[in-house]
């Protein structure tokens, strides 16, 4: 049988060309092979202060987003997840089998609250098992994520195990599934530092939004290492981020790329990577402008995928309830 995968994104910041070639990207093609649930986290989103308004629209533009990258709606499940309450109930269940020693290892936790004192929010520090209780709801098997979110799947890992043992059969174990190449396209700013749609500096990331002009602008004024030559060398991680975004979006080897640029600098490199962005980019503005254009169809993708997962996550959850003793 098709196994099943399981991811989602925040409807925070600006979705960026590494939120593409990092995730988005490799889910369009993975809708192929596997039974895919990709969901709008917006509870996850609220971990820390949100405008309201904001926040709905950046959940309605990420959906377009989905949509207009290839995530089909007529082979994957696409939705919110506010709109599925089983998310929250089996959060809480969840809460009562971890271990705080768990959540307190959680390196994204402490990153994430670093100087904010005493203001940091229960959510942010609970927010994994709200992650866990995403991927377990739906029997998932699979979860394709960054190297940063593996320590998060292997917490969800360790809570169905736990459960399991103290329950019975009741969740399936899921496997990260990891892309190595280009799952970590570092900032445009800072090459030490994966592109963030949090980002202090406009200039660390592409935008998918960004015009013609903003693009150029940022590529332009990317970092660049000391040497010369267009060539991929670990001690030169700026031009190497570069190197990656090019061969990923023109389906080019770098070796390939290294060779055409021989005996030019990092103008001509610059200028040629910038375009290629461009030609790329326009064409899906345009599809995500389309849906824009269309609030109805969006609407009607987004109710019919929470129909569809909410039935899944209601099964999931009665056998849940019944085994921990909250129901007749």
């Amino acid at each position: 049988m098709t196994k099943r995968i399981f991811s989602g994104a925040q409807p925070t910041g600006n979705v960026h060309l590494g939120n593409y070639l990092g995730a988005l990207r490799n889910w369009v093609a993975l809708q192929q092979e596997y039974e895919s649930f990709f969901c709008i986290v917006n509870l996850h989103a609220i971990t820390v202060p949100q405008d309201p308004a904001q926040l709905v629209e950046k959940t309605r533009d990420l959906a377009r987003i989905y949509l207009a990258v290839g995530i089909d709606p007529q082979v994957s499940t696409v939705f919110i997840q506010s709109d599925v309450k089983e998310h929250a109930e089996l959060t809480w269940v969840l809460n009562c089998v971890a271990r705080m020693s768990e959540l307190e290892r959680m390196t994204q936790y402490k990153d994430k609250a670093k100087g904010k004192g005493q203001n940091v929010s229960v959510g942010l520090f609970t927010y994994p098992i709200l992650m866990a209780a995403d991927i377990l709801l739906y029997d998932t098997e699979v979860v394709p994520v960054g190297e940063d979110q593996k320590q998060h799947v292997e917490l969800a890992r360790d809570l169905a195990q736990r459960f399991n043992s103290q329950f019975g059969e009741t969740f399936i174990v899921p496997q990260p599934l990891i892309r190595k190449e280009g799952a970590r396209i570092m900032g445009l700013d800072d090459a030490s530092k994966k592109m963030s749609k949090s980002a202090s500096s406009p200039k660390n990331y592409i935008s998918l939004l960004d015009d013609e002009a903003i693009i150029r602008k940022k590529i332009k004024s990317a970092v660049t290492d000391s040497g010369t030559g267009i060539k991929f060398e670990d001690s030169r991680p700026a031009l190497a981020n570069l190197l990656t975004i090019y061969s990923l979006i023109s389906k080019k080897p770098i070796k390939q790329i290294e060779l055409d640029y021989v005996g030019k600098g990092y103008a001509d490199f610059k200028a040629d990577l910038a375009e290629l962005i461009v030609l790329w980019i326009l064409p899906l503005q345009a599809k995500i402008k389309g849906y824009l254009d269309n609030k109805d169809e969006l609407v009607k993708i987004l109710v019919a995928g929470a129909e569809k997962a909410r039935a899944r996550a209601e099964h999931r959850m009665k056998a849940v309830r019944g085994k921990i003793g909250v129901t007749l």
